[in-house]
């Protein structure tokens, strides 16, 4: 794997662009529409999800300690400029909070993973990024996320939330997916081994005498990272071997 080193000003640019983005969609289709990445939710729904996530964030990120926070009450559902209004404060809110805290400064996090606000910066960049591309398919007119941003939020699903167990598919499998991302110049081999998984580094240290199974998908990293969010089918990659290696990668 090609690893992308990021920083907390990339990350936080990302999230400056996307954030408004985001307003501007769910402003413009309204509280009602579906969200057609997002089975059972309006954009509603998805509007006050994210609002949420940004403020309980906001506030366990800032306590400078590792340990994780008591649960956040629930915010109040308002009406639809109301809401509106709570995402704006919160998406500001927010960047604020993260620009003001150093990568290293202590905060818990849920993934097997150093404890510091780093993992935040990344975090809520592809929260955000992913939310935008949802509330912009609900108007019809979703764009792809930023080259650079997708190849780290592929990434980030294969080194924070499958060892997370945070997965979404099958978890009884064997064999070796291999992802490669056309627009970015960027791969990525990963061996399932049931429940487990192994993020590898390079094609060379594969086994030819190992007789997996084995899986390759290809496409922009746009539509890698949002397969692998469940946003996109399979299908919609150009998907070879067994199709249900690359589904026990899908999370979100």
């Amino acid at each position: 794997m090609n690893r992308l080193h990021a920083t907390k000003d990339f990350w936080l640019g990302a999230l400056r662009a996307d954030g408004p983005a985001l307003l501007d969609a769910v402003g413009e289709c309204g509280p009602d529409p579906a969200v057609p990445g997002c089975p059972d939710w309006t954009v509603a729904d998805l509007t006050h999800h994210v609002t949420e996530v940004l403020h309980r964030i906001r506030i366990a990120v800032a306590r400078g300690v590792t340990d994780r926070p008591d649960d956040v009450p629930a915010l109040p559902q308002g009406d639809w400029n109301e809401t509106l209004d709570h995402l704006r404060r919160e998406l500001t809110g927010t960047i604020e909070t993260l620009d003001a805290l150093d990568p290293d400064f202590p905060a818990w996090n849920w993934a097997p993973q150093p404890k510091r606000a780093s993992f935040w910066h990344r975090r809520v960049a592809h929260e955000i990024s992913v939310h935008r591309w949802d509330a912009e398919s609900a108007v019809g007119r979703a764009t792809p996320i930023e080259t650079k941003l997708a190849t780290d939020g592929v990434s980030e699903v294969l080194d924070t939330w499958l060892p997370a167990g945070r997965r979404g598919g099958p978890t009884d499998l064997h064999g070796v997916v291999h992802l490669v991302g056309t627009d970015a110049g960027q791969e990525w081999f990963v061996r399932l081994r049931g429940a487990g998984i192994a993020l590898l580094d390079t094609g060379t240290i594969l086994d030819t005498d190992d007789h997996h199974p084995r899986a390759k998908a290809t496409g922009s990293v746009s539509d890698l990272q949002l397969a692998l969010m469940g946003r996109k089918r399979a299908d919609q990659l150009a998907l070879t071997g067994d199709p249900r290696l690359f589904q026990a990668l899908r999370t979100g």
